[in-house]
């Protein structure tokens, strides 16, 4: 999995059906170089630029893949399926078009394992939103906590689960884009200190929220759109950087910690009915003061996944590994209430390895 924050491919390993049995067999992380990292960066809402670096991207997901089973001591031949959803670059499903980019066959060749790619495009050509994609990953890790569960994933682009008691068996989910995840705070610590991230929230915590500058960006007619709905990372970047500009970076870091958080709650609104606990997920998790601030905001016990067992750093790679399963068996990928699809929409394109 390479997500919207751009950090690097994480790779997982995992056994399961594809529907409530899950048991992780490990993980790994590798960072993407920085000027790799750039140039991603700098691709993003550009076709044209994604394609062009489409093949170094699988190439270094193949070298995850290769550096995952070396430290597991597993032969390739072992692996049923791989899942690779590839690097989104543009999503804008009010146009019906998202755009992930990544060779399915070219990661089969490398790996000598089958491959499922392309999991969003058939949801958005049906009417989908084609994400959040995780929820029906969430419910089967769900399976033995208290409900309903609220599932924060702060990415690039923060994303929320629902996960409501089951209806006669059947998963009962709402899920959505909150709004902004790590992406705007990633690229203003950037632009403002040459870092890629505000490491453990110091630049943030030493600001103050402009509340005016916030009010101002939670005009956006985002949120006023009921759920499912979802986000390109680019989404409110302009908007962000005029009303930002004003201010000093810890202000405007501060200001993007509480954007976060408030976009968050407006989204816990839209739930069915109140959750019991949060549990995020994501690089967001890792940031004391984001997680303090949605403590404060929420009024909810809000915890890191690991909490329960599950593990934050790879669970969207080991949640395209159970999809990549589900489409081998035909099973649907996303449902009305996770993209409002029209009906539960099966997915996913099958390269099989030389």
């Amino acid at each position: 999995m390479s997500g919207t924050s751009c950090d690097g491919v994480g790779a997982a390993l995992i056994e399961t059906d594809g529907q409530r049995q899950v048991r992780p067999l490990g993980a790994l992380t590798n960072p993407y170089p920085d000027d790799f990292r750039l140039r991603l960066r700098r691709s993003l809402g550009d076709p044209m630029a994604g394609q062009a670096i489409a093949t170094e991207l699988t190439d270094r997901h193949a070298e995850a893949v290769q550096a995952l089973l070396r430290k597991i001591g597993l032969a390739p031949d072992r692996v049923r399926v791989a899942g690779f959803h590839g690097q989104t670059i543009l999503h804008a499903p009010e146009r019906h078009y998202t755009l992930q980019v990544g060779d399915g066959g070219r990661l089969a060749q490398e790996t000598g394992i089958d491959v499922v790619s392309d999991f969003r495009s058939r949801d958005v050509a049906e009417g989908g939103e084609g994400a959040p994609l995780a929820p029906l990953f969430h419910w089967a890790l769900a399976a033995p906590l208290p409900r309903p569960l609220g599932v924060l994933n702060l990415g690039g682009v923060g994303n929320a689960t629902w996960v409501g008691e089951d209806l006669k068996g059947e998963p009962n989910l709402l899920a959505f884009d909150t709004g902004p995840g790590n992406g705007l705070l990633d690229d203003w610590a950037f632009k403002t200190t040459g870092q890629h991230f505000d490491k453990n929230g110091a630049l943030a915590s030493a600001g103050k929220v402009d509340r005016s500058v916030l009010a101002t960006l939670m005009t956006n007619p985002y949120f006023g759109r009921p759920a499912p709905k979802s986000l390109d990372r680019e989404h409110f970047n302009a908007n962000a950087r005029a009303a930002l500009a004003p201010l000093s970076p810890a202000d405007g870091a501060a200001t993007l910690v509480a954007f976060t958080v408030e976009a968050v709650a407006r989204g816990q609104a839209l739930f069915p009915s109140p959750v019991k606990r949060w549990i995020v997920t994501g690089g967001g998790r890792h940031n004391p003061v984001v997680m303090e601030a949605l403590r404060a905001r929420l009024g909810l016990p809000v915890d890191a996944v690991e909490s329960v067992g599950w593990d934050g750093d790879h669970l969207e790679a080991q949640a395209f590994a159970y999809l990549a399963v589900r489409s081998l068996k035909g099973l649907p990928l996303s449902l009305p209430s996770t993209t409002g699809v029209p009906r539960p929409m099966p997915g996913g394109k099958l390269d099989r390895h030389p």
